[in-house]
């Protein structure tokens, strides 16, 4: 495996347009799984286009493993690539599509049935090797297109958006079935992905990006908890943090406060303190309830997430006057520009 090295790249598709990516600088080490998160159009996809040899930098470098592929085609890289849509040969069985690229390279056949046959019990692809895709659910197609990276024994796994067609059931397992994969072979991996939910749960570290440049490079609850500006504070969490504009909360400052960490008063029991609101919405997520307000003042919308059980029922209702309660211990403090 490999460490892959970012250094200033940037890209611009046309003279005249801001920059897809811009100033990109990171350190991917040896292992490491990396996730590159973010609104449509941040220039994710476009970082790892660029990393797979697929899209050149206009400006900057790009380095694995010590050596410097900025201008190398994708086969002379040493990567695997998996994409959203699978890109499996239609034709071709199980057994043929993880097999192919090795035929192509002329690895020796005995090299070729050994590493098929690991890449196929490992993913639970055995019993189904003599079957054409159309003949597999969208998850196993997946797993093909998983087992055909791996067979190449490559330095970098590359993930573009790849569980984008699957359905919620199917796409929570194969978050599973990945990040098991990357804990088995230790490979260093980077994923693109706009889901955060799939940022938080499945890398070792998160770069949030935005407007083609990095936003937050840290670890997941880092990044949940102490995000770096008002941007990656509103994009990661479900649902996101709350911002109180400066002067709601007795400081000159933005303050933000994660759903989890706001309480609900009875306007009458609060003792003036707190923040004056209405119950605009609730919505009952089984071993959750969020409860949405709106401010008395600023008209600011705030969410808040009540835990249910024994005792912690949410005992309002659409319109009711409440008052909320930010633990200000947990809060995080931004400057007038958001940081």
């Amino acid at each position: 495996m490999a460490t892959v090295v970012f250094n200033r790249v940037g890209k611009v598709y046309a003279r005249g347009d801001a920059p897809a990516v811009d100033g990109f600088s990171l350190e991917v080490t040896d292992g490491e799984f990396l996730v590159l998160v973010g609104p449509s159009g941040c220039g994710k996809s476009t970082t790892l286009r660029m990393v797979a040899g697929l899209e050149l930098p206009t400006s900057g470098s790009i380095s694995i493993g010590g050596r410097d592929v900025t201008n190398l085609p994708p086969k002379d890289r040493d990567i695997a690539m998996v994409f959203q849509n699978y890109a499996l040969y239609p034709h071709m069985t199980v057994q043929e599509n993880l097999s192919f690229a090795l035929k192509l390279r002329k690895v020796p056949k005995d090299e070729i049935q050994r590493r098929t046959a690991a890449a196929a019990e490992t993913l639970g692809l055995t019993p189904y090797l003599k079957r054409l895709p159309k003949a597999l659910s969208g998850g196993q197609r997946q797993r093909v297109a998983l087992g055909r990276a791996i067979v190449r024994n490559p330095s970098v796994f590359l993930f573009d958006e790849p569980l984008s067609n699957l359905d919620a059931k199917m796409r929570v397992e194969m978050r599973a079935e990945i990040v098991r994969l990357h804990r088995r072979l230790g490979a260093t991996m980077i994923y693109v992905t706009h889901d955060q939910t799939e940022a938080m749960t499945m890398g070792t570290r998160i770069v949030v990006m935005n407007g083609g440049r990095i936003q937050q490079a840290a670890p997941p609850m880092e990044v949940y908890e102490r995000p770096a500006n008002t941007f990656v504070a509103s994009f990661i969490g479900t649902p996101p943090m709350n911002l109180f504009p400066a002067g709601m909360l007795d400081l000159v400052r933005t303050v933000g406060v994660r759903p989890e960490n706001i309480r609900i008063a009875a306007g009458e029991t609060a003792d003036g303190k707190g923040i004056p609101a209405s119950v605009d919405l609730i919505e009952p997520l089984g071993s959750e309830t969020l409860v949405h307000c709106v401010t008395e003042t600023r008209k600011v919308k705030v969410t808040v997430r009540v835990q249910n059980g024994v005792g912690s029922a949410v005992n309002v209702n659409s319109g009711d006057r409440v008052v909320l309660l930010p633990d200000m211990e947990k809060a995080v403090v931004f400057d007038r520009e958001g940081r």
